[in-house]
C-alpha cells in the first residue's frame, strides 16, 4: 500500500545490474521484504534478463513483481539502492575507483533528484564513503535518508573471523569496523566484546593470550578480505548483497537497529563535513541518529586521519 508521500513501502528499485546489483536483487527477492522490484541498468537489456533471471526462482519464493525499467519507473519506490560503478579490479584501491564513480553519480543522482524522490537512497558502489557524500551534495535530500552501506560488510567479516578464532557464535560477537569503507578503516577493539564480556577476557577463556599479536591479524585479515576474493575470482558481491538485505530489513520493518553505515559528520571527534562509516540507529525514516560511541585515544585518533583522506578525496573529485 502506498503511504501518504506515494512512496510504495513493498518497492525497492535496484540501479546498476553489475555483480552486485544482481546479486543484492537477488538476496532481496528470496527476503521476502518487497512484492515489487525494478531493476534499472545503462544496459537495458542486462537489466531484462536479470530481472527474467531472478523471476523464475518466484515459485520457490514469494510472489514479487520484477522487472526492468527506467528512472521514471522508481520515483514511488521506498528505497533505491545504487551499485552502479566501475567494479574494483585486482591491485586496485576502492578509493582508485572514485573519479570514475562521482561522474557515473553525476548522471545518475539528477535523474533522481528532478523526479521529487521522498524514499530513502542507499548507497553500496565504491568508495562507498565518498559516493554517499556525493550523493548527499547532489540531490539535495536530508541528511537521513541518505545512507552508505559503509562498514556493515566489514563488521560481519570482523564479527565472523572473530568468532571463528574463539570458537564463537559470531551473532554473539559484538564489535564495529568504523570510518572509511576500505584501507583506514579502524577495528574498534577498545569496546569489543562477547555477549557483553570484554574481548581480551573472552579470548583468555578460549586460551588465547598474545592479544597484540591477534589484533593486528585479525584487523589486517578483515581490511584485506577484498583484496583476497578479488585476487581469486576477480569480484565480491554476495557478502554485499546480505548486508544490503540486512539495511534494507532495517528500514523496511523499522527496527531501529544499529548498524555502522555512511552518515555526514558533525563535529563528533572533531570530524565535520564529510561522510563516513559510524554505527547509527537505522530505521524507516533512514538514520535516527548517530551512536556516540566511545574510543580509545589512538581508535579516535586513527578515525580522524581515516577522516582527513576521505575529505582530501572527495575535494580532489570536486565534491
Amino acid at each position: 500500500m502506498n503511504n501518504p508521500c506515494g512512496i510504495n513501502d513493498r518497492k525497492v528499485a535496484i540501479i546498476g545490474c553489475g555483480f552486485v546489483g544482481s546479486a543484492s536483487a537477488f538476496a532481496l527477492m528470496q527476503s521476502g521484504l518487497f512484492s515489487e522490484m525494478v531493476l534499472v541498468d545503462v544496459d537495458h537489456k542486462k537489466a531484462e534478463g536479470e530481472a527474467m533471471d531472478i523471476s523464475h526462482g518466484e515459485a520457490y519464493a514469494r510472489p514479487m513483481k520484477i522487472y526492468a525499467g527506467t528512472y521514471d519507473d522508481i520515483t514511488d519506490a521506498a528505497i533505491i539502492v545504487i551499485t552502479a560503478g566501475a567494479n574494483q579490479k585486482p591491485g586496485e584501491t576502492r578509493l582508485d575507483l572514485v573519479q570514475k564513480n562521482v561522474n557515473i553519480f553525476k548522471s545518475i543522482i539528477p535523474e533522481i533528484a528532478k523526479r521529487n524522490y521522498k524514499g530513502i537512497l542507499l548507497v553500496v558502489a565504491n568508495p562507498v564513503d565518498v559516493l554517499t557524500h556525493a550523493a548527499l551534495k547532489l540531490s539535495g535530500l536530508p541528511e537521513n535518508r541518505v545512507i552508505g552501506s559503509g562498514t556493515v560488510l566489514d563488521t560481519a567479516r570482523f564479527r565472523e573471523i572473530l568468532g571463528n578464532h574463539l570458537g564463537v557464535d559470531s551473532r554473539s560477537v559484538h564489535a564495529f569496523i568504523v570510518g572509511e569503507h576500505g584501507d583506514s578503516e579502524i577495528a574498534v577493539w577498545s569496546t569489543a566484546n562477547v555477549a557483553g564480556v570484554p574481548i581480551n577476557k573472552f579470548c583468555e577463556l578460549r586460551g588465547h593470550f598474545n592479544h597484540q599479536q591477534a589484533m593486528k591479524k585479525i584487523a589486517d585479515d578483515v581490511k584485506n578480505a577484498a583484496y583476497e576474493i578479488i585476487e581469486r575470482k576477480k569480484a565480491t558481491y554476495y557478502g554485499i548483497a546480505m548486508a544490503v538485505k540486512r539495511i534494507c530489513e532495517c528500514i523496511v520493518r523499522d527496527e531501529k537497529s544499529v548498524l555502522p553505515v555512511s552518515n555526514r559528520m558533525h563535529g563528533a571527534f572533531g570530524i565535520d563535513d564529510i561522510t563516513l562509516s559510524m554505527p547509527a540507529v537505522v530505521g524507516r525514516n533512514g538514520i535516527e541518529v548517530q551512536m556516540p560511541i566511545t574510543l580509545s585515544e589512538s581508535e579516535a585518533a586513527a578515525l580522524k586521519k581515516s577522516a582527513e583522506i576521505l575529505k582530501q578525496i572527495a575535494a580532489k573529485a570536486g565534491i
